[in-house]
């Protein structure tokens, strides 16, 4: 017997936010082994140097972009922060979508508390990005997780058409609810 509609879209609130408190963890987790056991000064090559783990305290955006910025980037991120729990997830109707958007929080939420608790201080923290791979930015479990997101919308949205309400786009404009 299939659930009921209220039960189901509880499980996958839940399986969102269990998903953004799971990977938030595991991103502090990981930024504390690299700030315990990494020297900035000594990278360390993995893998053939294919990845290297090199610390960095990043006080901008991606590629570094906005080093000035910290102030206005903390409030973009706790105003997606605030938006996504707000206005996305009670709209995740899919399993798909319930964890892209945990994703996405989990990434939100780890760039977001080292801007608010890391040095040096609050809004003005610098985030803790530590993989390196080949002619590419240095980043983090956070940004990997970010990344995941996207490329799980875009793939939602393009590929398997459907909306963030499990609805097949297809069906949706044949039922002329656009």
């Amino acid at each position: 017997m299939p659930a009921a509609p209220a039960a189901r879209v509880g499980r996958l609130r839940a399986l969102c936010l269990g998903i953004a408190v799971v990977g938030y963890g595991v991103d502090l987790f990981v930024k504390n082994l690299a700030l315990a056991n990494l020297d900035p000064q000594n990278p360390v090559p993995l893998l053939g140097g294919l990845v290297t783990l090199q610390l960095i305290r990043n006080p901008g955006a991606a590629f570094s972009m906005g080093e000035n910025f910290t102030v206005a980037l903390t409030v973009v991120a706790i105003a997606a922060l605030v938006g996504v729990l707000a206005f996305i997830v009670p709209r995740v109707r899919h399993r798909g979508w319930a964890v892209a958007i945990g994703l996405l929080l989990a990434g939100i939420m780890g760039n977001l508390s080292d801007r608010l608790f890391r040095e040096p201080g609050p809004f003005h923290g610098h985030v803790i990005d530590f993989i390196q791979l080949p002619y590419f930015a240095i980043f983090n479990v956070a940004d990997m997780f970010i990344t995941a997101a996207a490329v799980l919308v875009i793939w939602l949205s393009m590929v398997s058409q459907v909306s963030l309400g499990g609805v097949r786009l297809k069906e949706q404009a044949s039922s002329g609810d656009e």
